[in-house]
This record gives structure tokens, sequence and C-alpha cells, in this order.
């Protein structure tokens, strides 16, 4: 059920019972600053044991709208050498999927190029079985090159070897999928490290962006994943899937607040163009 169709039902014939409406706002995920700021703002309001649900909907898009930010920040090329974007993610959020589909959209709406972008995939998942069949798939329907290696090999070495090979045939963009691995894994995320430092010894500014990939409707789960991936590897953004009308959104909103991490792109469907910038105006009104 949507956020909006919930409050509805439970306050539309009935005043604003406060300790209802709490659980409501921290059910859509918003968490509990948010839910806190909206109540107190509310409560401070004239006359407010008359309140409708019209003054609470309000209230919650001036408060998120407060937080997220207007426009969603493009990717854009880095000056005469590859950009490349690191993907990371727990396992299960659609993390290849969604480095297919950003590669399509660089693709097709790249904003700061007069030519044609040129994109290169790199299978970094040299762990799960048939990641690197599934991200060869994409490449292929594409029309993009991919460096690919064993499975068991070292990700580090293989996304060096990457972008050694994007530099020499000039390409644009390039994507490193990297295995899913549980946020709470000390040794994994070390593994990530150690593919920024390797990276770094060609390029100190590699990777240029860093995305997490977060299935929406996790809730709470995708803010920690969120905390523990941005203290180990400085994210600079998210792609949230599955914000396709579950009204369990509201968790970007409590990322972006704690961490200070824009969603990016949101991920909508299954096929290659369910796949867009995060727009604020888009998402208020989907999740309401």
């Amino acid at each position: 059920m949507k956020f909006l169709q919930s409050l509805v039902q439970q306050f539309a014939s009935k005043p604003i019972d406060w300790e209802e409406l709490e659980e409501s706002l921290i059910r859509a995920d918003l968490g509990v600053p948010m839910t806190t700021r909206i109540i107190k703002t509310l409560q401070e309001r004239e006359a407010w044991s008359v309140l409708g649900i019209g003054d609470v909907i309000k209230a919650v898009r001036e408060e998120i709208a407060r937080i997220l930010p207007a426009d969603s920040t493009p990717i854009r090329s880095a000056n005469g050498k590859p950009t490349l974007i690191l993907i990371v993610g727990v396992n299960g959020t659609g993390k290849t999927t969604s480095t297919a589909k950003l590669a399509h959209h660089l693709q097709v709406r790249a904003i700061d190029l007069n030519r044609p972008p040129q994109v290169m995939l790199a299978a970094a998942d040299t762990f799960r079985a048939a990641a690197i069949e599934q991200l060869a798939i994409w490449a292929e329907r594409l029309g993009v090159e991919m460096i690919r290696s064993q499975y068991g090999t070292d990700p580090a070495a293989l996304c060096y070897e990457a972008y050694q090979a994007a530099t020499k045939r000039e390409i644009d963009f390039l994507l490193c999928d990297t295995a899913g691995r549980q946020h709470t894994k000390t040794n994994l995320m070390a593994e990530l490290q150690k593919v920024k430092r390797t990276l770094a010894k060609l390029d100190p500014a590699a990777p240029h962006e860093t995305l997490l990939v977060v299935d929406a409707s996790t809730g709470g789960n995708a803010l920690t994943q969120a905390r523990e991936f941005h203290s180990a590897l400085t994210l600079t953004g998210l792609i949230a899937t599955k914000l396709d009308g579950s009204g369990k959104g509201g968790i970007v909103v409590a990322i972006q607040e704690e961490l200070g991490l824009s969603t990016r792109f949101v991920g909508t469907g299954e096929t290659i163009d369910d796949f867009a910038p995060f727009n604020r105006g888009t998402y208020i009104d989907n999740l309401l």
C-alpha cells in the first residue's frame, strides 16, 4: 500500500493521532529524525487539534523537499581520460543489471560530450556463478566492449587492467561491476578498498564515482548498508532499485539526511529503459 493511501485510511475521518502518525511515517522508512521534525512542524501550527490529512501530506512534502536536492548530479566525463565508475552493493540488490542500465543511460544521455560516448564494462564480480556471463549478455546487447577474466581472479587486478585498456582505447566511461558482498564482512569490504588503492596508482582521482546500489524496499537495512559502504569507500551517491510503487522508498530520504548521500539514479522495472536520473518532484509524488 502506498504511503498516502495508508494515511488517508487512518486519518481521513478522524482527528490526527500523533502516535499513529509517527508509526506511519517510520513505516514509510522516512527515519526517526525526519519523522520527529514533521510531527513537530505540525504540532507547532495553530489549531493543531483540528488538523486534517491534507495538512499532514503538505508537511511531509515540504520536509522531504528541504532534505533532497532539487536536481540529480549528472556523471560527467573526466577531461580526456576514462571516467571510472565503481558499482558496489550487497547481494541481490540488482547491481549487475543496474550497471548495464547505467551504461545504456550514458550511451544515450551523456550531456557534456559533443559525440556519442564510448562505454566499456569490466566484469569485476569474479565470485558469483554466472555473473560474468550475465554482464557479457548485457555488453553484447549494448554493443560495448567488456573486460573479463576467469572466476577467482583478483578484482583489483582486473579493474586495473580494464582502466589501462580503457585509457588506451580512449573510452569515456568505464563501469566496474563488483561482487555483491555483505557490509558486515570486514575482509570483503577490505577487498573493495584494495580496488580503490590499486586504481589510484593509475589515476589518483579514480574511481571518479563510487555508486552504491540499494534495494529501496528493504528499509532500514539500506541505511545500514549505506553507512558501512560509505565509511569504507567514501561513496559519491546511490542507485535506488525497486522504486516502483512499493510505498517504502522513504529510506532514500533517511540516507540523504544522515549521510549526505544523494540518490543519483533510480531503477523502476526490469527493462533497460526502466532507469532514470533521480527527480525530487517525481519521487515525492510517487511516495505520496
